[in-house]
């Protein structure tokens, strides 16, 4: 994870096209599918500052994941 020139926000690089879900793990924001998946449906994930509550949903580079005031902007890796 490297942190972005906004202090409040680090990046994380993956492989594109990537899912909400699969982001969530891989930036460490949940331990687990299901701990995503329970994140997701409680309406505790923003996908660019909107509560987002499909785990499909398909991230694109630049968008900005926030969980629990953590903020992980999606880079391509």
């Amino acid at each position: 994870m490297q942190a972005s020139d906004d202090q409040s926000e680090a990046e994380v690089s993956v492989r594109l096209p990537i899912t909400l879900g699969q982001f969530l793990k891989a930036a460490q924001l949940a331990r687990s599918g299901g701990e995503a998946k329970l994140l997701v449906q409680r309406g505790k994930v923003t996908v660019n500052g909107v509560v987002e509550y499909r785990r499909g949903r398909l991230l694109k580079q630049g968008d900005v994941v926030e969980v629990h005031q953590e903020k992980v902007r999606v880079g391509q890796g």
